[in-house]
């Protein structure tokens, strides 16, 4: 019996698909993911690793929000939150999926293939998350229209120090994932998943069937429920700093190469993690390590393969 090779969810975080100071065109992010592509590409290559991908999609699902608002002048309906995260899930995949079909096609690789699945996680609709909405989403409004679109639309807004103000909307946890079998028989066929694009799409369900929530789950959580439901060896964090430090930004900041699952919860009591950034990457790693999984590493985005290695980032094991 062919032994299998090691399985690994790679969760991309925002500075694989648009860098700090870039406008979000096409082009940018296209460059920006054929970038990683060739990380990618070139761990799929070596024949060692069962990759799944997933990617955030904050400034994509950014864009389309304005995009709804700016198109309701001309008449144009607004598509509910649930449905603008699907359709970034649909552009990022599709730039991902040729991106990484280019690289396998050059390498002389047209043998492996790459299916983007528009990902739906299920979450509670009693999660405590619905009744306090903290998620801010979307562009910055002057008071008066923040107040007008709060009452139109029933909005909870919230103000950020001198920026303006701005739509919150709950956060809630993952618990299952709907398309789950469908990411399981594309792994056993050798296909490259890319799934849960963004935290994934959030759905409660309700009278024997899906209904999408207006709502946002962490994307490093969700990456983490796809590992868990995948059966994954190992989850790879990738973002835009070395790996995970305490005392972050000061005169001791302290970079660190190994954490066990004890000193993590420690450094997270201790709050050492910042809200939103480095916090839930730390969180999803524990809980994976919990549930069965063999390690998570949190490393630079160009540092993929090595990372995985165990020759750079900050590993949680055990």
């Amino acid at each position: 019996m062919t032994k299998r090779k090691r399985r690994v969810v790679v969760a991309l975080g925002g500075n694989a698909i648009l860098q700090q100071g870039q406008k979000g065109t096409y082009e940018e992010q296209l460059e920006n993911v054929r970038q990683t592509a060739e990380v990618l590409g070139d761990m799929i290559l070596s024949g060692d690793y069962q990759v799944v991908i997933t990617h955030g999609n904050g400034p994509q699902v950014g864009a389309i929000l304005l995009q709804n608002t700016a198109g309701l002048a001309e008449g144009v309906p607004a598509m509910p939150m649930h449905v603008c995260g699907a359709q970034s899930q649909g552009l990022i995949g599709y730039m991902i999926q040729q991106s990484l079909g280019d690289v396998f096609r050059e390498a002389g690789r047209e043998d492996i293939p790459v299916a983007t699945i528009v990902t739906q996680l299920i979450v509670d609709k009693n999660d405590p998350a619905f009744q306090n909405p903290s998620k801010p989403v979307g562009p910055f409004y002057e008071e008066e229209e923040a107040k007008q679109l709060a009452d139109e639309r029933g909005w909870s807004i919230v103000k950020e120090a001198d920026r303006g103000w701005r739509r919150v909307v709950p956060s809630p946890e993952p618990k299952d994932i709907a398309e789950k079998e469908s990411i399981i028989k594309l792994l056993e066929a050798h296909i490259v998943p890319i799934v849960s694009g963004g935290g994934g799409i959030p759905v409660i369900k309700e009278k024997g069937g899906l209904r999408g929530v207006e709502a946002v789950i962490d994307k490093d959580l969700a990456a983490e429920k796809v590992a868990e439901v995948v059966d994954a060896d190992a989850l790879v964090i990738l973002t835009d700093v070395n790996g995970v430090a305490i005392n972050y930004g000061q005169p001791d900041e302290e970079w660190l190469e190994e954490l066990t699952l004890e000193e993590a919860e420690k450094h997270m009591r201790d709050d050492q993690f910042a809200e939103g950034s480095m916090k839930p990457k730390v969180t999803a790693a524990v809980r994976f390590v919990k549930s069965g999984g063999e390690e998570t590493v949190i490393a630079s985005l160009g540092e993929a393969e090595k990372a995985i290695k165990g020759e750079t980032g900050t590993k949680i094991i055990e």
